[in-house]
């Protein structure tokens, strides 16, 4: 069976740091806590709300985290520029080794599905802006089963969708909650190490394999060299 790639998006395939570069010019001192804050509120509400079973899309989430990063922080940003903000996360740029990577998983037969906690029509728009609607072969949402990773009704939803086996499926994502949740349902995993300082937790479920670049999947055979 030809190998299954689940693709996280946001910090794996698109850059969400690069949503600094949407804010309001009156914010510049604060662009690099106020998208930390951002960010880490944002995936904080969807774990929150996959415990309780509260589920809210992740475009809300990301808007409610918006405006508690906006109070925390005592800025005040008007609608117009609120709802720029909204948009810009529908228009990130991938990461310079995506799109080769893609391409070249591809050509060796992978199978790429979009595995994410956005909407599908979100995601959809995100990889035409980012020029990567053309390699992937299908989107798998949170939205199918309202609730979100590392909820493991989510990584067995995608094994149903796209009828294959956890053995041969493999999650990449730079984010290590999803590698452990991912890990826990039997999948081989591979954490893309985007930041040289980033530590995984020390759980125990480790990734099957560590990168710091997607180009360096098409070269491990492990991935290649399977029955």
């Amino acid at each position: 069976m030809p190998i299954t790639l689940a693709l996280d998006i946001y910090g794996t395939l698109v850059n969400t740091d690069a949503i600094k570069t949407a804010l309001p010019t009156y914010i510049d001192n604060k662009a690099d806590i106020f998208a930390q804050t951002w960010r880490a509120k944002q995936l904080e509400y969807t774990f929150r709300r996959g415990l309780m079973g509260a589920y809210k899309d992740f475009s809300n989430v990301t808007k409610d985290a918006l405006d508690f990063t906006c109070k925390t922080h005592n800025i005040q940003i008007s609608q117009e520029d609120k709802n720029a903000l909204m948009d810009k996360y529908l228009a990130l740029d991938a990461f310079p080794d995506v799109t080769p990577a893609l391409t070249q998983l591809k050509q060796k037969g992978a199978r790429l599905h979009a595995f994410s906690n956005g909407l599908s029509q979100d995601i959809s728009k995100l990889l035409l802006h980012a020029g990567l609607d053309n390699t992937i072969s299908s989107i798998v949402s949170s939205q199918d089963v309202q609730t979100f990773k590392p909820d493991p009704r989510f990584y067995a939803h995608f094994i149903e969708q796209t009828q294959t086996t956890p053995d041969s499926t493999w999650l990449v994502s730079s984010n290590p909650f999803d590698v452990i949740g991912a890990a826990a349902c039997g999948w081989q995993t591979i954490w893309v190490k985007r930041n040289p300082s980033a530590v995984f937790d020390p759980w125990e479920q480790a990734p099957t394999l560590t990168v710091s670049k997607l180009t360096a999947l098409v070269q491990i055979a492990a991935l290649w060299e399977r029955d």
